[in-house]
């Protein structure tokens, strides 16, 4: 798929992933809607980035877990693009819980985590689906987590989140076909600001160093990482749909656990 000249919404693209896979898109000529629900500061930021690019570069504040919201952010793609090609569904939370400390797991966290991991992705998808459909040559992209394939990660729900999403995928992949394509990467351990502040940087560090030593490939993945394995599943074979793309060094392989 040729994205020159096409329009993108990227949902929690202010930072870390999504900031790099804006900035990606963009340098391949594709005007991108950065989505952010609180990091305000960063998407505009990521928006100003993306438009010194020559595409155009928008900030939109959406909360993926309303659907009202999501069906806004929609429309104001329509309405500034005049089109909408690709949606990158990155916008995702958790809780950091102990998987045997079951007790520390509240349905305030299963609630937090499905709403946006699973829900948000269903509605920011269904409000975005006649415009991909428009497009004829349509990409949906969600990013998931080795926490999906392998059950290890931050929290339970964490993992469960991410299995659902990987499901999901592969359901509408069937629903969106022929005109659209829908996939999935399972990243890894991503050196990102989020992971830190959500481990502790104690925690994140030893975490990261135990990564780099034990999963096959020797290190960690960086942003920029993910970004170029979502470019690539947009621009490589248009025959490929429903599948969920590992990238995490070797970590599966490996039996590795983040903790």
């Amino acid at each position: 798929m040729e994205i020159a000249g096409k329009a993108a919404i990227v949902t929690g693209g202010g930072t870390g992933v999504g900031r790099a896979t804006a900035i990606e898109l963009a340098r391949r000529g594709c005007s991108v809607m950065v989505n952010y629900s609180r990091s305000k500061t960063d998407a505009e930021q990521t928006a100003a980035e993306v438009a010194s690019l020559g595409v155009k570069g928008i900030a939109f504040q959406a909360d993926v877990s309303d659907d009202h919201a999501c069906r806004k952010m929609a429309e104001a793609a329509g309405r500034e693009f005049g089109r909408l090609d690709i949606l990158i569904n990155n916008a995702a939370t958790t809780s950091f819980i102990r998987h045997d400390d079951l007790d520390a797991v509240s349905m305030d966290d299963w609630m937090k985590i499905l709403s946006t991991n699973v829900i948000g992705a269903f509605q920011v998808t269904r409000a975005a689906k006649a415009l991909l459909l428009d497009s004829g040559d349509g990409e949906i992209v969600n990013v998931s987590s080795v926490a999906g394939l392998g059950g290890v990660g931050s929290s339970i729900p964490y993992c469960a989140s991410k299995a659902a999403l990987n499901n999901m995928t592969v359901t509408l992949a069937r629903v969106f076909a022929p005109k659209v394509r829908v996939n999935a990467v399972a990243p890894g351990f991503i050196a990102t600001r989020w992971l830190k502040d959500g481990l502790g940087e104690e925690t994140y560090l030893k975490a990261k160093e135990r990564t780099e030593q034990s999963v096959p490939l020797g290190r960690v993945l960086q942003p920029e990482d993910v970004a170029s394995t979502i470019l690539g599943i947009i621009t490589g074979s248009d025959l490929m749909t429903g599948q969920v793309i590992c990238l995490d060094g070797g970590m599966l392989i490996a039996n590795h656990s983040l903790r």
